[in-house]
């Protein structure tokens, strides 16, 4: 009430102080009038102005949260098509299980290559969606199918030399020969699964990521009974055993990217673009600006999990407990992550949209409502987590087995520390998916490598071994390194987006 009586006098003054003058002096008390009513416009513009931004950042928010949901749920359809392979081998015997963790290892550091390069047809794209540019979107999917192709010659060296791989990572021969098998049947779906890759990327940056939910919510079952009968030799057929599963994988990658295709070809908005126009055309260009953006996103994914690997044998050091412990920590984050990630590739989507149509405000307003739909979600995320630590670790341990009751406290500790680890987390990955809405990947390449390995690194290895923390001393500096990263990365998209003209060089500039 105090403020509201405070202005009133005010009001009633400043006319008292008009009809004295304008006895006395017309011409100033007209003056007077004019500058109260210019004062009066410009807070309503100035409120106006408030609410009109506040509405696009709602507007925004619901747009990011539209298109991260789909995108969130078919990384987790995926992810449940992993364990149900993985369900079906562990019937089969632990020494599958293992060859089968050997194999997905050894193809892993080829399919994160390739994923990382033809992951850069989102932002290009968008860009060009953005811009109204159809030819510039169809070119784009476009080169990503055939950088594919080009990608795929060498990694499939991986599953050739499988069983020597393996054997050279010191496994014995049984284990490598059925890691083998394994890889022998994954060979034939690895170029469709890159196919279907660059597919959903083109779905995202056209704003319908949906299809790809589909695709991959009909695809569970279909592994599920594929798998099983292959492994199992139901139904009259031979009976594969691992490299039944991996076949069973690579059948369904194939009818994933064929429904992809049909989708893209026959359905509207995608048939709009006409992706299959000039399909023989090679646009060397834009092949160049796909491996300039998108091999420095591969190069950081293997960054961030080398450091893992890194701290894991640090683990080693220590003791097996530590290792079992890292290891069910990790798993937990490696979930918490997926949500943040496909928040990032929303933003990715919704800065490259605004970068294409010129507009920098937008681009400040997609940057700030993906941070902000992260860290509330991270948020709560991370307080569930923290308040069922126990509850989760003892899921992962068995009550049997040996240090049972150690290693379920010790795992708790360390998601207890991983609690900022979780939210800077989050702000890395929705950071880097806006940079990436940008073309701008080689500066955080070169971040990764500061804030990773030379200072989170260090400090594991400096607090977990010279402080006598030990486990919890290396998470405690794996959470410094991601800090430092995630906001290095905040800083370098604020300034990116904030910076006059940039917009407008980076719509123009196509290299």
């Amino acid at each position: 009430m105090r403020p509201t009586r405070k202005r009133g006098e005010k009001i009633v003054r400043a006319k008292q102080k008009i009809s004295l003058l304008e006895r006395g002096n017309p011409r100033a008390a007209n003056a007077m009038r004019k500058t109260a009513e210019t004062k009066r416009a410009s807070s309503w513009r100035h409120r106006l102005s408030k609410w009109i931004a506040g509405h696009h950042l709602r507007i925004e928010l619901a747009e990011t949260a539209r298109l991260a949901l789909p995108i969130a749920l078919t990384q987790l359809g995926q992810i449940a098509m992993m364990a149900t392979d993985l369900a079906y081998i562990g019937r089969i015997g632990t020494e599958a299980v293992a060859a089968a963790a050997l194999a997905g290892m050894v193809l892993s550091v080829g399919l994160t290559f390739g994923a990382g390069v033809i992951s850069a047809v989102g932002p290009l794209a968008a860009q060009a969606c953005g811009a109204a540019d159809a030819p510039l979107v169809r070119r784009s999917l476009r080169m990503g199918l055939w950088i594919a192709v080009v990608l795929w010659v060498p990694i499939m060296a991986l599953p050739a030399h499988g069983e020597r791989i393996v054997l050279a990572l010191g496994h014995g021969p049984a284990t490598a020969r059925l890691a083998q098998q394994y890889l022998f049947g994954l060979a034939w779906g690895i170029l469709p699964s890159l196919w279907f890759l660059a597919i959903r990327s083109f779905m995202a940056a056209v704003n319908r990521p949906t299809p790809a939910l589909w695709i991959t919510l009909a695809a569970i079952p279909i592994n599920a009974l594929l798998a099983y009968l292959l492994i199992t030799g139901k139904l009259g057929l031979p009976q594969l055993d691992l490299f039944g599963a991996g076949l069973a994988t690579s059948l369904v990658n194939c009818a994933t990217f064929l429904a992809g295709l049909w989708f893209v070809t026959r359905c509207h908005p995608f048939r709009d673009y006409r992706v299959l126009l000039y399909l023989w055309r090679f646009d060397w260009p834009l092949m160049r600006q796909l491996i300039v953006v998108g091999t420095p996103i591969s190069a950081a994914i293997f960054m961030e999990s080398g450091l893992f690997s890194a701290t894991a044998l640090l683990m080693g050091v220590i003791s097996t407990t530590a290792v079992a412990a890292h290891q069910i920590a990790f798993q937990v984050t490696t979930i918490l992550f997926m949500i943040s990630f496909c928040i990032g590739m929303a933003a990715n989507v919704r800065i490259g949209h605004a970068l294409g149509r010129n507009d920098l405000s937008a681009i400040r307003r997609a940057g700030l409502a993906a941070i902000l739909l992260g860290v509330l979600i991270a948020a709560i995320a991370t307080l569930a987590v923290i308040g069922a630590r126990f509850e989760i670790a003892a899921l992962f341990v068995g009550q049997a087995a040996s240090n049972a009751g150690a290693t379920i406290e010790l795992t708790a500790a360390l998601i207890l520390v991983g609690a900022s680890f979780f939210m800077t987390d989050a702000l890395q990955s929705i950071a880097a998916g806006g940079l990436r809405g940008l073309k701008d990947t080689r500066v955080p390449l070169l971040f990764a490598a500061v804030a990773y390995w030379l200072i989170g690194l260090s400090l594991s290895y400096v607090l977990g071994f010279k402080t006598g923390l030990g486990a919890i001393g290396i998470w405690i500096g794996l959470s410094i390194g991601k800090a430092v990263y995630a906001a290095l990365l905040v800083l370098r998209l604020q300034l990116l987006a904030n910076r006059p003209g940039f917009a407008s060089n980076r719509a123009s500039n196509q290299g």
